[in-house]
């Protein structure tokens, strides 16, 4: 096909595609579907080898947040029944970061919800990376705090923070239907900031809110202008209890080829699969590991996720290797940045479920039929948008962070 040979030669030459070529590859055929994952399979071999990178959630504070995001577990005046606690202290914290390092991952993430953090919300997050760093050598740690004022960038850049995320999560046109207490400006600022205080700058997008080919092409061509080292794609996991419950849009098809546009558009950076893999790509997680090099490790912010075991076996099985410490994430060319290019270790996100404001996650404690998302349960529907659509893997986190069970890692 010629458009996947163009997007071939220009992945390879680190070459923007026209807006063109990037609907193209949404619009492509599931006859088509394992040529555009070979394709851009090749563009991510050339600039990450066959390496992924493997990154873990610590929710610092649950629920409880001021803003109203549309897609959150977490927004305000939500009846989800997730876990809802305030901050966790450093010690607790660390303790929670140790669980999935010792299961392989290269990069804690540390997320809070909120608008954004107070000055002392910052000294606080502040001791935690500290702590985190003192007690487990090598560690990369990225904040996700919501939007940042002035200076507060530079103070976590001090305290050893690699990377801040803050996710654009949809296209500019779009962001009002989807929140209404903060702007789509309000978050480039922040990642700018992120990025002007040295930070590895992490923000990705949510795919399945109900936006068009064209939202999601204008939301990743604004990634690559904010020149972000790291892109989560988060797949909305429609919790009960949100405006967007019965938003069922996705197939592992169409995850796919949104995966392959983001690595066409942004052919050298840490693309990261997020929150909803195992909910939306289900057996097809393999597959994704060929358009992307990085995922979250276990559980999410909210959500559970799939078991962390499962996480490494199917890495190795596919015919991929965790990425260690000692690897650096990002191409040569693109570690005169931020810390998060450079550091030994690098950029990634938080954002990876959806952060600040959401998550999901996957074994452990038993939640009621109506948290966990079984079809006849309360409020839940039998049927979804999609034929195969699966809403009994929607299950809400028990474990880890905030309560007195092992995490999932």
């Amino acid at each position: 096909m010629d458009l996947l040979n163009t997007l071939v030669d220009k992945g390879l030459r680190r070459e923007l595609p026209s807006r063109e070529e990037a609907l193209a590859v949404l619009a492509t055929s599931d006859e088509q579907l394992l040529d555009v994952v070979a394709a851009a399979g090749k563009v991510r071999r050339q600039w990450f080898g066959r390496r992924v990178k493997l990154n873990y959630l610590v929710n610092l504070k649950s629920g409880l947040c001021p803003e109203d995001c549309s897609y959150c577990s977490q927004r305000l005046g939500a009846d989800t029944g997730i876990l809802k606690y305030t901050w966790l202290k450093p010690q607790e914290a660390s303790e929670a970061a140790a669980a999935g390092l010792a299961g392989g991952a290269k990069r804690v993430c540390l997320v809070a919800s909120g608008r954004g953090p107070t000055d002392r919300d910052v000294d606080r997050v502040s001791d935690t990376i500290k702590t985190i760093k003192e007690q487990n050598e090598g560690v990369e740690v990225c904040a996700c705090l919501g939007l940042l004022s002035d200076g507060q960038a530079e103070r976590l850049r001090g305290a050893g923070a690699d990377a801040y995320n803050h996710n654009l999560n949809t296209s500019e046109a779009t962001y009002g239907e989807i929140t209404r207490t903060h702007t789509y400006a309000d978050r480039v600022d922040t990642v700018r900031k992120a990025h002007a205080a040295g930070l590895s700058a992490c923000s990705g997008l949510i795919a399945g809110m109900g936006e068009t080919d064209d939202d999601l092409v204008d939301v990743v061509f604004a990634l690559r202008e904010l020149d972000t080292d790291s892109v989560p794609v988060n797949f909305l996991i429609p919790f009960e209890g949100t405006p967007l419950a019965k938003e069922w849009n996705l197939t592992p098809q169409r995850c796919l080829r949104i995966l392959a546009m983001v690595r066409f558009v942004c052919p050298d950076v840490e693309v990261r699969i997020a929150g909803g893999r195992e909910l939306h790509l289900r057996t097809m997680q393999p597959l994704a590991l060929h358009l992307a090099n990085s995922i979250f490790l276990g559980d999410y912010l909210t959500s559970e996720g799939q078991a962390g075991k499962a996480d490494l076996e199917m890495i190795a099985d596919a015919g991929f290797e965790v990425e260690t410490t000692d690897q650096v994430t990002l191409p040569e060319h693109r570690r005169g940045g931020g810390c998060g290019s450079v550091c030994g270790s690098e950029e990634s996100a938080c954002g990876s479920e959806e952060p600040v404001h959401g998550a999901e996650s996957v074994h452990g404690a038993e939640s009621a039929p109506e948290a966990a998302g079984v079809p006849g349960a309360a409020g839940v529907p039998d049927s979804a948008g999609v034929p195969g659509a699966r809403t009994d893997l929607v299950a809400v986190r028990r474990r880890g962070a905030g309560t007195d069970l092992a995490p999932n890692a």
